[in-house]
C-alpha cells in the first residue's frame, strides 16, 4: 500500500497531497471506484453536490470499515446554492447524502461573478467551521480579485483553492498568489483531461523512469507541492495513480515540462461560468 504524504493547511489540518477525484463518475459506480481506491491505499477522496455521486461516495465509506478519522473528505457546493441560508440547507444535505457528522473540506464551487453571492455564502462557511460541522474551508475556481475580497470582508481566509491546473495551464500567478497567502492549491483535470496522455516529451520522460505519462504528470503536481486529484474509474489505473512515490523527476525534466505551457483551458473559465 503506498504512503501518500501530507500537506498542513494554515489551520493545522493534514490533507493528503493525492487523492480521488470523481467527477464524471455516476452514482451507481462511484461505490465501486472509491472502494477500489480505498484498497489501493487512497484515503482522500474529492467529490461535489454537483457531481451527483454523494450518495455512492457515502456508501463506500461505510462499506470500508476504514475509520473515520483516516478519510479526508472533501465536497463542494453547488453554484445555486451560494447565499447564506442556502448555504447551510445545502451543507445538511450533502451530509445526509453523504451519511456523515462532519466533513473535512468544504468547498465554494465557483466563484459565480455575475451572482455575487460568495461573501454571504462564505459567512455561512465560516458559521459552519465555527460549528465544528466542517474542519477546514475553502474555494474552487477563485482568481485573486474575488479571494481579496473573501480577505477583506470576511474573517477567514480560504484553506485551499482548487483549480484547473495541468502542464498546460500551470498557473504559476495564481498559485504564488495562494502560497503567499497560505491558501494551498489543488488542482482538477490534473491530466489535462487525458489530452496530454499522448504528448511526446511526457512519453520520453515516462520511459525514462519506466512510468506512465499520467505518473509523470502526478509526480509534476507533487513536486511543485500541488494537492492533485486524478479521476479514473478503472481499477488498473486507480493504482498506477498513486503509485508515484519511489521516483524523483530532476530539473531538466521539470523544465521539460514547464515547456508545455499553452494556456489552454479543459474546462469552464472561473471569470465567466455563472
Amino acid at each position: 500500500m503506498s504512503t501518500v504524504p501530507s500537506i498542513t493547511l494554515d489551520n493545522g489540518v493534514e490533507i493528503p497531497q493525492l487523492g480521488l477525484g470523481v467527477w464524471q463518475v455516476d452514482d451507481a459506480l462511484a461505490t465501486e471506484v472509491v472502494s477500489t481506491a480505498f484498497e489501493a491505499g487512497y484515503r482522500h477522496v474529492d467529490t461535489a453536490a454537483a457531481y451527483g455521486n454523494e450518495p455512492g461516495v457515502g456508501r463506500a465509506i461505510a462499506a470500508s470499515g476504514l475509520p473515520r478519522d483516516e478519510l479526508f473528505i472533501t465536497t463542494k457546493l453547488q453554484n445555486d446554492d451560494q447565499g447564506y441560508d442556502s448555504t447551510l440547507a445545502a451543507f445538511d444535505a450533502s451530509v445526509g447524502r453523504l451519511g456523515l457528522d462532519y466533513v473535512d473540506l468544504y468547498l465554494i464551487h465557483w466563484q459565480c461573478l455575475k451572482k455575487d453571492k460568495y461573501i454571504e455564502t462564505w459567512k455561512a462557511f465560516e458559521q459552519l467551521y465555527a460549528d465544528q460541522r466542517i474542519r477546514a474551508i475553502g474555494v474552487s475556481n477563485f482568481h485573486e480579485p474575488a479571494l481579496r475580497r473573501i480577505f477583506d470582508e470576511t474573517a477567514i481566509r480560504p484553506a485551499v483553492n482548487q483549480i484547473e491546473l495541468h502542464p498546460a495551464l500551470p498557473q504559476d500567478e495564481l498559485r504564488a498568489f495562494n502560497a503567499e497567502n497560505d491558501i494551498a492549491t489543488q488542482a482538477w483535470s490534473p491530466l489535462a483531461s487525458g489530452e496530454l496522455i499522448d504528448n511526446e516529451t511526457l512519453a520520453k520522460l515516462g520511459a525514462k523512469y519506466g512510468k506512465s505519462a499520467a505518473q509523470v504528470m502526478i509526480r509534476w503536481h507533487l513536486q511543485l507541492g500541488n494537492i492533485v486529484l486524478p479521476k479514473s474509474v478503472t481499477p488498473s489505473r486507480i493504482q498506477e495513480n498513486i503509485a508515484v512515490f519511489d521516483f524523483q523527476l530532476d530539473n531538466d525534466d521539470m523544465a521539460a515540462i514547464a515547456d508545455l505551457e499553452t494556456g489552454v483551458r479543459t474546462g469552464g473559465d472561473p471569470d465567466t461560468l455563472g
